[in-house]
């Protein structure tokens, strides 16, 4: 589970700025948006809220990135070895 902790980790910050500039509304007086980037969204959301607020929901992501990532990897090793087996 340290493969999906780690992936987890790394990429909670970039769905966290994902689902906030899909959720977003537009400003009622100047009818701008409120974020325009990722980068810009990740820097708001830092200066506004705290590095942190980048990890909220942070338990629930890991359970469904870390039990997919650590899948994957048992998944790969299983056909790696099937097919070392008998197509070689």
């Amino acid at each position: 589970m340290t493969s999906g902790l780690i992936y987890s980790m790394a990429t909670m910050p970039l769905e966290a700025s994902k689902n906030r500039m899909a959720s977003q509304k537009r400003d009622p007086k100047t009818g701008k948006l409120p974020y325009t980037s990722t980068l810009q969204t990740l820097r708001k959301v830092s200066a506004e809220n705290g590095f942190f607020a980048l990890y909220n929901g942070f338990f629930p992501y890991y359970l469904r990135c870390g039990g997919h990532t650590v899948s994957m990897f048992i998944l790969v090793q299983i056909l790696r070895d099937f097919y070392a087996q008998n197509m070689m």
